[in-house]
């Protein structure tokens, strides 16, 4: 049987579908990596929480365990060399410290988050919750104790089962 494709063009078929295919799959990819990064940075996700969340939160607390070592002017922007912490300076060294890198929507960070939402009077009012609640003045050093509480508590009691 004679084909009906010039003798130049008989592979454009197979030629067409290899194109398409990799279209599709660059398309898959592209879209799997934009969802990827909008986790990372949705102000409201919540990554599974783990044993090195509950270490990273129990450290955050010794570093950040006087009113003395509390940096009520929060940047976050945190030295390596600081000799005061605000809360998210102090789960940002702990993460570091226990992790061995930051990540700023880490399951302990996004808890503190979400702790925050739930014991601040002004919550809704904070475009950085973790800094606004720090530098927040009617925030004292024994809300910030109790808001690390708070979230150790939490994360107990997700790891063991609960919700």
């Amino acid at each position: 049987m004679r084909s009906l494709w010039p003798s130049n063009m008989r592979n454009w078929p197979a030629s067409l579908s290899a194109v398409v295919i990799i279209a599709i799959l660059l398309s898959v990819e592209v879209n799997s990596q934009a969802t990827s990064r909008k986790g990372e940075e949705d102000p409201d996700s919540r990554p599974p929480l783990t044993r090195a969340d509950l270490e990273i939160v129990q450290r955050a607390q010794e570093i950040l365990d006087t009113p003395a070592k509390w940096n009520r002017a929060d940047t976050r922007v945190c030295p390596p060399d600081a000799q005061t912490y605000s809360i998210y300076c102090a789960l940002q060294k702990a993460t570091v410290e226990v992790m061995g890198e930051f990540k700023h929507r880490g399951g302990a960070m996004q808890e503190m988050r979400f702790v925050i939402d739930e014991i601040a009077p002004n919550h809704d009012k904070y475009h950085h919750r973790l800094m606004d609640y720090n530098n927040d003045p009617t925030t004292t050093f024994e809300d910030v104790r109790k808001a690390f509480m708070l979230l150790e508590q939490r994360i107990v009691k997700q790891l063991s089962g609960g919700k």
